[in-house]
């Protein structure tokens, strides 16, 4: 299945590492895999900085605090737009402040490489149109299927991180 991940770098405070853009597409395709998607699909993901990153989520939901992560979902309910050249579902856009990445990976103890994976897959399962906003059994869900995502990505909580670093 030839699902296409556009990626774009729009920031400079953060060096993206090699095998970064492999390990997204990964990810995007690991979700859709693991989720049974049909047909081909596209995902837009865009690497921002935390000034850009709190603009949008002023913009879109209200609260002027740079987040990590934006989903910026095309579908609803299973129902997406086709690109008419590609007939591949447009499942939306993805944007992720790698300044914030950055910091998450220091809080969490873990690479930069398995933040952003989290956050790709987070995002996506947001794009298939799962939710966590209201908690509960959703939101555990949600966390489950991240998790076997992750686990299927080789990159589950359990592992040491010092080797990833390498790659």
């Amino acid at each position: 299945m030839a699902h296409k991940v556009y990626i774009t770098n729009q920031q400079k405070q953060v060096k993206i590492p090699s095998g970064l853009r492999i390990l997204i597409r990964r990810s995007c395709n690991a979700v859709l895999e693991l989720e049974n998607f049909e047909g081909p699909a596209e995902v837009s993901v865009t690497f921002v900085d935390n000034a850009e990153i709190a603009k949008l989520n002023e913009q879109y939901r209200k609260n002027p605090n740079p987040t990590d992560v934006l989903s910026f979902p095309l579908g609803e309910k299973g129902i997406y737009d086709k690109n008419r050249e590609t007939d591949a579902a447009m499942l939306g856009d993805i944007v992720i402040s790698m300044e914030k990445a950055v910091e998450q990976a220091h809080i969490y103890g873990h690479t930069l490489q398995r933040e952003v994976a989290f956050l790709t897959v987070h995002s996506m399962y947001h794009l298939l149109g799962y939710s966590h906003e209201a908690g509960g059994i959703e939101a555990v869900h949600m966390r489950e299927k991240e998790e076997n995502t992750l686990i299927k990505l080789g990159l589950p909580r359990t592992v040491s991180y010092t080797n990833l670093a390498e790659e």
